[in-house]
């Protein structure tokens, strides 16, 4: 292989952005959603690097966004996932749980986890190595990846350009606040001048990002309401976008069937869920999350929308096993 470099791919939702070190044994940073696979596939060869050549996969939290891929290239190519051992855990077993993927109502094909990472582990792709660092908040989970030579950082969806990711207080725990703060912490000790996140464009200016979300979260632990509404109306535009809109009709219905809804309603906001459906949907267009169109509610952010056949499938962690026994 030529001189290693490091490959950004900025990506639409529903899948995250990916990050390709090229190098004598390639490694790929997160996979995108499934129904996106087939772009995955070519985005990577297209970069130099066939699916048979990748020497790992590395997923910086479990969410469907970050894994879809899994299934497909582990399948078809043989190639071994690295992800933390806490996640790992729960993927390997096919745990409810795992990917929070039943609470989501988000689908993701099994996959198992053949190198279970720890916090200060080094990964060695041939003439460079990448630091795992334990960052959770967003999960338990969650690893950033830090390349010392050209002092570049891959954090996830643990902050971004002008955003921070959402926090699952339900899945997480109410202290995901805290150990989001705490691992920013951790980062702003490191020299860092190029950073890729799992949502948007490159982290132009890296410090002043872990700043800005440090600020953010900050003022939510005098605010936790404002906790949720971020991750209520994350989690719901992610639905409409996977489902390419929702019927007028088919929201209500939809929603009072979803674990996250659910809880957020009741205790967060203190509201029997019947009530908040009205209450998201006011949030969703006030905010610009989402709007109406012929009758649909659709999400405002910029998506390629799954395919019908394969979101149809809707396969979750609990419909796992048959897959984890011929494993």
């Amino acid at each position: 292989m030529n001189k290693s470099t490091i490959v950004f791919f900025e990506r639409k939702f529903p899948s995250a952005n990916m990050v390709l070190v090229k190098d004598e044994l390639p490694i790929l940073i997160d996979t995108g959603f499934g129904s996106d696979v087939k772009e995955t596939e070519r985005l990577i060869t297209e970069a130099g690097v066939s699916p048979e050549e990748l020497h790992l996969i590395v997923n910086t939290h479990y969410h469907s966004d970050h894994v879809g891929g899994n299934f497909y290239l582990q399948q078809n190519y043989g190639v071994k996932i690295a992800a933390h051992k806490w996640e790992a855990e729960l993927i390997n077993v096919g745990d409810s749980e795992a990917c929070s993927a039943e609470w989501l109502d988000q689908p993701v094909e099994p996959y198992q986890v053949d190198r279970k990472l720890s916090n200060n582990e080094e990964i060695h792709t041939g003439s460079r190595t990448l630091q795992v660092l334990h960052t959770p908040g967003h999960t338990l989970g969650h690893i950033s990846l830090y390349e010392p030579e050209e002092k570049t950082l891959i954090c996830g969806d643990l902050f971004h350009n002008n955003d921070i990711g959402w926090l699952n207080i339900f899945r997480e725990g109410v202290s995901s606040i805290q150990r989001s703060l705490e691992s920013l912490e951790r980062l702003s000790m490191l020299p860092i001048e190029k950073a890729y996140s799992g949502h948007g464009p490159q982290i132009e200016n890296p410090m002043a990002s872990i700043d800005a979300a440090r600020s953010r979260f900050e003022k939510w632990l005098t605010m936790p309401e404002k906790i949720s509404w971020h991750a209520c109306k994350r989690i719901f535009s992610f639905t409409l976008i996977m489902k390419d809109g929702l019927a007028k009709e088919e929201i209500d219905y939809y929603l009072l069937q979803c674990g996250w809804f659910q809880d957020f309603a009741r205790y967060s906001f203190q509201v029997q869920p019947e009530e908040f459906t009205k209450i998201l949907l006011d949030e969703m267009i006030r905010s610009g999350a989402a709007r109406w169109q012929d009758n649909q509610l659709i999400a405002t952010a910029p998506y390629h929308a799954p395919v019908k056949e394969w979101l149809d499938q809707n396969v979750k962690p609990k419909e796992w096993k048959a897959f984890l026994k011929s494993y």
